[in-house]
């Protein structure tokens, strides 16, 4: 956890994620990632000493009432002394039932955010938290190359100016085979996602790809996320 711990650090030098009196609304679905993310935010905020306020917010999507990732998060919670939040809602219901979705990713995403969005607002938080890591950039980044033929992929920190809200990822340079390892190393027992799509997307595809040419070329990830960090992008500066 300790290295985790330090490549958000790492990415909070680089691109001021967090500072004194923010107050951090985690969305935290009870997947390795998440937990991960809020576990790291925890300790920083503990162990350093950081001014900073922290909130767990998790959206149900409404596929079940309580899942066993929830216990996960309480643990978290109840030891660093967290307000935990669950927020009911109709998302599986809209994604595949009312609006019968053949490519849900996108609309699911949409819906959950501004959910999140909005009760991080209604609790008073400036900044919201998302648990994307490194893999999942460079998967961002090829699939809107390969499937829009553009240079496009979400930033290590977002403006929303309507919202005056700021969307953070602190786990922009940490592997997502880091977060597996430690995910056991902690204990967690994470169950499989409960989405009828799940393993069955075009980011899995991508996903796949690019792990084929880290067997055929090591470092390939590593190199395409060096590409994108000079990119200019907005957001990466």
């Amino acid at each position: 956890m300790q290295k985790i711990i330090g490549k958000i650090l790492k990415a909070n030098e680089e691109f001021l994620l967090f500072e004194e009196n923010d107050y951090i609304a985690v969305g935290v679905s009870g997947g390795k990632d998440s937990l991960i993310l809020l576990e790291g935010l925890c300790r920083i905020q503990k162990f350093l000493n950081l001014n900073i306020k922290l909130i767990a917010i998790t959206i149900d999507l409404g596929v079940t009432a309580e899942k066993e990732e929830y216990f996960n998060i309480k643990k978290i919670c109840e030891k660093f002394s967290v307000e935990h939040v669950v927020e009911y809602s109709n998302v599986f219901d809209v994604v595949f039932n009312k609006k019968k979705e053949k490519n849900p990713c996108s609309l699911c995403s949409k819906l959950r955010k501004g959910i999140l969005n909005g009760i991080a607002k209604k609790n008073g938080c400036n900044k919201v938290a998302f648990g994307h890591h490194l893999d999942d950039f460079v998967e961002t980044f090829i699939m809107n190359l390969f499937s829009e033929g553009r240079i496009s992929c979400f930033s290590p920190s977002t403006f929303l100016s309507r919202q005056n809200l700021f969307l953070i990822r602190p786990l922009v340079f940490v592997e997502e085979k880091q977060i597996k390892k430690t995910i056991k190393n902690l204990g967690f027992n994470i169950t499989k996602s409960l989405c009828p799509k799940d393993g069955n997307t075009y980011r899995q595809v991508i996903k796949n790809f690019l792990e084929e040419k880290e067997k055929e070329d090591k470092g390939f990830k590593k190199r395409i996320f060096g590409a994108l960090k000079r990119s200019r992008l907005t957001g990466w500066s």
